[in-house]
């Protein structure tokens, strides 16, 4: 008797997992061959870049090159529409989809920009979290680190600072400051070379900052703040002109 009702348990089990095979393949054909009916954006912005909003990609969508609305979703190349829309360099992510209702759903994620580039002869140009530099928007300025000198034409040149040795140690050390309280209120701008060599240009006091290549980053700001905690207390905040971090196991100040 115990081996029977386990026989009927089992046939029980394995129709509602046909049943539930059967729903989901309906589902996925009912979606699959429907007609779209409306584009409904879903913008990821939790750190508020308004570079673009829902308008901007509803714009992109449209000029696509292809019949959206009344097309069926299945009809509707999807991998050719995200890939023009992450062609937008503020754009880190897209991903379309066709929901039950019949609507395409488009899910954006936006960039997020750690630093500025500032240049008087060109376009101004921001640097993205993922090292990937994006044009400034008309819409919106982010209030970040301003990176300046001859080294930044280079850097736009790369397009993404992970493709470069230079670059990716640029972005380390942005990073750096970033993640860190202090030096992300005290550090205004970064001035780099043509070398690579940075100067850095703080809030508060008025020293220079000779810091070097975007090398031994943890070391260098170590001494800075030894400089900062021990000794412009004792010489005056403005007695120093330019403090040097540049030699290992040495600050110089003049």
């Amino acid at each position: 008797m115990k081996w029977k009702l386990n026989i009927r348990t089992e046939v029980k089990v394995v129709a509602a997992l046909i049943g539930v095979s059967f729903l989901i393949a309906f589902g996925e054909r009912k979606q699959g061959g429907s007609v779209c009916k409306d584009v409904v954006i879903e913008l990821d912005n939790l750190n508020e870049n308004h570079f673009l909003d829902e308008s901007d990609l509803m714009k992109l969508v449209e000029n696509s090159g292809q019949a959206i609305i009344g097309t069926g979703i299945d009809r509707i190349n999807l991998k050719e529409i995200e890939a023009k829309l992450k062609y937008d360099k503020h754009i880190l992510s897209a991903q379309l989809f066709g929901d039950l209702k019949g609507n395409l759903v488009v899910n954006v994620e936006l960039r997020r920009p750690i630093a500025r580039i500032v240049q008087s002869d060109a376009l101004d140009a921001y640097i993205s979290e993922d090292g990937v530099v994006m044009p400034v928007s008309e819409k919106y300025t982010s209030r970040v680190m301003l990176l300046s000198g001859p080294f930044v034409k280079k850097m736009i040149e790369m397009q993404d600072l992970k493709k470069d040795e230079g670059g990716k140690q640029i972005l380390e050390m942005i990073g750096f400051i970033n993640k860190d309280k202090f030096w992300k209120a005290q550090i205004a701008q970064m001035d780099i070379n043509a070398e690579g060599k940075i100067s850095l240009f703080p809030q508060v006091t008025g020293q220079r900052v000779e810091f070097g290549k975007a090398e031994n980053i943890e070391e260098k700001f170590k001494k800075l703040m030894i400089f900062y905690k021990e000794i412009l207390p004792q010489r005056g905040w403005t007695k120093y002109e330019r403090v040097n971090l540049e030699y290992e196991g040495q600050v110089i100040a003049e």
